[in-house]
């Protein structure tokens, strides 16, 4: 049990759990940087404006925040702001109540894994800070 401890706590299983939850976010970032008219198009289809702007500061917030919050710099910040951006994308791209009965059970299991994720990333910023319950 011991051996199973210290290969859990060790610093590169730290590291790569950050990696893992920020992973959607650097694959978003790096996708909508590399098709940049799709990311507009995007904006556009959750009824956005300005499109572009929008699209260019939400590579920026899941590409930066992700390097916070896995380099350690302002780690809580970088949570927070992922958490937010999380909710807020969540309510606009998973409108489950608005679907039809025979559509609504996959954006539903969608919209509460994201909330599971937001939950994720309270944890990150709540450890970094040091809060104890």
């Amino acid at each position: 049990m011991d051996a199973l401890r210290s290969a859990f706590v060790s610093p590169w299983v730290h590291s790569l759990a950050l990696l893992l939850l920020c992973a959607a976010y650097l694959q978003g970032a790096f996708d909508k940087a590399r098709d940049f008219p799709a990311a507009v198009a995007e904006m556009r289809q959750f009824g956005l404006a300005p499109a572009a702007p929008l699209a260019a500061a939400t590579i920026a917030l899941e590409a930066v925040a992700s390097a916070m919050v896995v380099s350690g710099w302002w780690r809580w910040l970088g949570a927070l702001a992922l958490c937010g951006f999380t909710l807020l994308a969540n309510v606009l791209a998973a409108r489950f109540w608005t679907l039809p009965a025979a559509q609504r059970r996959p954006v539903t299991n969608t919209f509460f894994e994201h909330l599971g994720l937001a939950g994720a990333f309270l944890l990150v910023a709540w450890h970094d800070l040091g809060l104890t319950p």
